[in-house]
């Protein structure tokens, strides 16, 4: 049995692995690999395509080591019978708490202060916050991570409102609402969605027209659910007060977003926490052992 991890894994998955077979990690020459490979593991670089999958003629699973499979083309996949799995639980409270941090430093300025002070700038007038305490919290999106953030931010004092279409997970702490509800009362608006049809650029010029005049935007999630050129100009406009990303359309990201300052970037840090990334490893072996038997 043959397993190649193209992307890296934690390394004591990665010594439980070799227990149950070839491994192949990091390989310099991917295609050539996995001419003879069983199982792939992949996290969001490989992306693993229609052409990808027709050059894997022995590959019976795919692991994505995360939660998102919109870097596998899953119809290719089931064509050739290969399985794919996920670990969508692994990384839940790594996301949730990075999308809190993430909330947290945008609307208190911590990185402009942090950059402005390394500079020899006191700009405390000029970067006066928000607090979120009593603030309407808006999630788009409320299935494992999204439902976890709406548990941390009601800890903190926030109203949660969200847009989840049934089938669902019915929550005290959340109010359900339609989109367009959600977006004309939510002072924050907070990503939590897989990149579907139905979800790309969800969050584009006409949602934004709906929202409050200085909403914050978050997407912790996938890129292109956010339009980005369209949250270009409501940041610049002021429309939006500001934006914090981890997820772009095109990684790594290099564009617009770099010009403003109220816009906060992140490098698709979600699931980069030590626990997550050992949650991770331990799924994706417990997956393979089942897959072999």
């Amino acid at each position: 049995m043959k397993i190649v991890t193209a992307d890296g894994l934690a390394d004591d998955a990665l010594e439980e692995l070799k227990s149950l077979g070839s491994v192949v990690n990091l390989p310099e020459n991917l295609e050539s690999e996995l001419a003879d490979a069983n199982i792939l593991v992949v996290r969001s670089k490989t992306k693993a395509t229609k052409e990808f999958l027709s050059k894997t003629p022995n590959l019976k699973l795919i692991v994505r080591a995360g939660v998102g499979l919109d870097n596998i083309d899953l119809e290719a996949a089931k064509e050739k019978g290969i399985e794919v799995r996920n670990t969508p639980g692994a990384s839940t409270n790594a996301v949730a708490e990075l999308t809190l941090g993430a909330m947290l430093a945008m609307v208190r300025n911590i990185p402009l202060a942090n950059c402005g002070m390394k500079k020899g700038l006191w700009e405390k007038k000029k970067l006066a916050g928000t607090e979120i305490e009593g603030k309407t919290l808006g999630i788009i999106g409320c299935g494992r991570i999204g439902s976890l953030v709406g548990k941390k931010a009601k800890a903190l004092g926030m109203k949660i409102i969200g847009y989840n279409p049934p089938p669902r997970v019915d929550q005290d702490f959340i109010e359900y609402v339609e989109l367009d509800e959600l977006l004309k009362r939510a002072d924050i608006i907070t990503l939590h969605v897989p990149l579907l049809p139905s979800t790309k650029y969800i969050i584009n010029k006409e949602a934004i027209a709906k929202a409050k005049d200085g909403v914050y935007i978050l997407n912790i999630a996938r890129g292109g659910t956010v339009n980005e050129e369209d949250l270009y100009e409501a940041c610049k406009s002021g429309k939006v007060r500001a934006a914090a990303l981890d997820a772009f359309e095109k990684e790594p990201y290099s564009g617009r977003f770099t010009e403003l300052d109220n816009i906060f970037m992140t490098p698709h840090l979600g699931a980069s926490t030590k626990e997550a990334q050992e949650r991770i490893g331990k799924e994706v072996v417990k997956i393979i052992k089942e897959f072999i038997g």
